[in-house]
C-alpha cells in the first residue's frame, strides 16, 4: 500500500465513522515512522488495519462493511480498510503513550494514531504468522527497529507466555524461527 493509498483509506475511514481520529495497528504504521526505504513486505500488502480507540467492535463492523475487504471500496481501487479493534494486537505496556500521529492534506483532518516501529514489531511477532515474520525480519535488517529496544519492551510484558517470549527473543536476536 503507498502512502497515498494510506491517506485515502484513512480519510474514507474518518467521512464513515464520523471521526477525525483512527487507530492502525498494522503494517501500514510504519506511513507515520518512516519517510524512505519503506520495507518491500510493507508495501506488498492492500489493507490497512484500523480501530477506534475504546470501541467495542461496531466501528470495526462498520469499517469493514463500508471499506473493507470485498466491498465496493476494495473493488474500485484494490486495497481496503480491515476494521480490527485494539485488542486485536498483544501490545507492550505504555503503547498508547508511544503512538505516532499521522496527518496530512490528503487526509483531509482526520488524524491516523499508528503504532509506533518498536510496539508494532513486538505484536508481529507475536502473531509469529509467516508474513508478520518477514515483516519483522525486514524492520530489523533495515535498522526500522533496534534490538536493545525491543528487549526492554519485551520483559516489560509479563503477560506473555514464556514460551511466546523465548521465540519473541530468538527472533529479536536474528534467528529465523
Amino acid at each position: 500500500m503507498t502512502r497515498e493509498q494510506f491517506e485515502h483509506a484513512i480519510r474514507a475511514a474518518g467521512a464513515i465513522l464520523g471521526s477525525n481520529e483512527v487507530l492502525v495497528i498494522g503494517s501500514q504504521a510504519l506511513h507515520a515512522s518512516v519517510a524512505t526505504e519503506f520495507p518491500e513486505s510493507a508495501l506488498r500488502s492492500v489493507e490497512v488495519d484500523l480501530a477506534v480507540l475504546g470501541d467495542d467492535g461496531s466501528k470495526a463492523d462498520l469499517i469493514d462493511g463500508s471499506i473493507g475487504e470485498a466491498s465496493m471500496f476494495h473493488e474500485t481501487f484494490g486495497y481496503y480498510a480491515q476494521g480490527v479493534t485494539e485488542q486485536t494486537a498483544i501490545l507492550p505496556p505504555g503503547w498508547r503513550d508511544r503512538l505516532v500521529r499521522f496527518e496530512s492534506p490528503a487526509t483531509q483532518g482526520v488524524v491516523a494514531l499508528c503504532l509506533e516501529p518498536h510496539d508494532l514489531w513486538l505484536a508481529k511477532a507475536v502473531a509469529n504468522r509467516e508474513k508478520d515474520i518477514e515483516f519483522c525480519c525486514a524492520l530489523l535488517e533495515g535498522g526500522i527497529v533496534q534490538e536493545s529496544d525491543l528487549l526492554r519492551r519485551l520483559e516489560s510484558m509479563q503477560d506473555l507466555e514464556e514460551a511466546t517470549a523465548g521465540l519473541v527473543r530468538r527472533r529479536i536476536a536474528g534467528a529465523a524461527i
